[in-house]
């Protein structure tokens, strides 16, 4: 992502990059920092002097517990001349919220997979033969695929649905999973059929531009790791690009969400999985088919409608990619 928002600059201005710790992408930056972490008093006052001293224009953020500590102080940043490519506090909560997203979607008329906070509700369910076997167990709020467990029996709900609940309380899930309290934990019918990945894609100030579609062919750890465009010679087309055109209505996302659909095979319908208010891991393939969507950003925050929309439209269906490892030297800050 460093190295495509530098190529959309066209040499025109300089990309840093910023964490709490030491990550490869600071080995490709023009410069890097290191902040206060998300939740410090200090993080929002450290990024606007930053910001302000280095003359940014533009602030994106690829991490979904960031996004709403960054949508509450937009107006901050707009003061200095920073505009922050993010969404408003009520989509986030949408997305980083699977319970709330399943209840925003049902109401907008797109399928999720039926949700319960609890395993006696999902039992009861069972026994009614209102829901069936297997159930994930996965964060209510939560990323990466971390956290997220099959269950076949009663006995095997119970153990995984404590196993999630210890895992979010050791990793940084923890923070926006407090406020839920016994209720950060979701269970859900388990949708099986392809899978595919959407890039929705809106203007800077919310405004739908088009939808990208890519069914997925390999995953590693999460995040995609083989995948094709899909155009509409493909038979799944229509209906996931009127998904994502729906998603967009619904959510009003500004720039890029990342989003994950099953098209259930006993259903034949495309079910949301999972919603990413960022840039995600299959965007590289949207990218490699053509389109430009960090070129989009540049020129949107120039005012450049027209062109910024053209830069989204190049993924060329058919395009098949893979991703490989490569291996970085980091030398140690300070």
């Amino acid at each position: 992502m460093v190295d495509y928002f530098k190529e959309a600059l066209r040499g025109e201005g300089l990309v840093f990059v910023a964490n709490s710790v030491m990550s490869p992408a600071m080995t490709k930056g023009d410069g890097h920092f290191l902040t206060p972490l998300i939740y410090s008093r200090d993080y929002i006052p450290f990024l606007l002097e930053q910001c302000k001293e280095r003359q940014i224009g533009l602030l994106v953020s690829l991490f979904d517990i960031d996004l709403p500590v960054l949508a509450a102080h937009r107006d901050e940043f707009a003061a200095i001349g920073t505009t922050v490519a993010v969404s408003d506090p009520e989509a986030l909560q949408y997305c980083n919220d699977k319970l709330k997203m399943t209840e925003r979607l049902s109401g907008a008329g797109i399928l999720t997979p039926r949700c319960f906070t609890d395993v006696e509700e999902a039992l009861r369910e069972i026994r009614k033969e209102e829901a069936f076997w297997p159930l994930v167990v996965k964060p209510r709020f939560g990323m990466g695929s971390l956290g997220i467990l099959k269950a076949y029996t009663p006995e095997e709900l119970s153990a995984v649905y404590g196993m999630c609940a210890r895992e979010i309380a050791g990793t940084y899930l923890r923070y926006e999973s407090a406020a839920s309290g016994d209720r950060s934990v979701l269970i859900q019918e388990m949708c099986s059929g392809p899978e595919y990945g959407l890039d929705v894609i809106c203007d800077l100030c919310g405004n739908y531009v088009t939808t990208i579609v890519r069914r997925k062919m390999g995953m590693r750890s999460g995040e995609t790791d083989e995948a094709v465009i899909l155009g509409p010679d493909d038979p799944a087309w229509t209906s996931l690009n009127k998904t994502g055109e729906k998603l967009a209505g619904a959510l009003k996302p500004r720039g890029l969400i990342d989003v994950d659909v099953i098209i259930d095979e006993a259903e034949q319908q495309p079910f949301v999985i999972d919603i990413n208010a960022r840039f995600g891991g299959g965007y590289p393939f949207s990218h490699l088919a053509g389109a430009d969507v960090p070129r989009a950003y540049v020129l949107w925050m120039k005012g450049m409608d027209e062109a910024a929309r053209a830069a989204c439209m190049g993924a060329v269906p058919g395009i098949h990619g893979f991703k490989d490892i490569s291996i970085k030297r980091m030398e140690a800050e300070g």
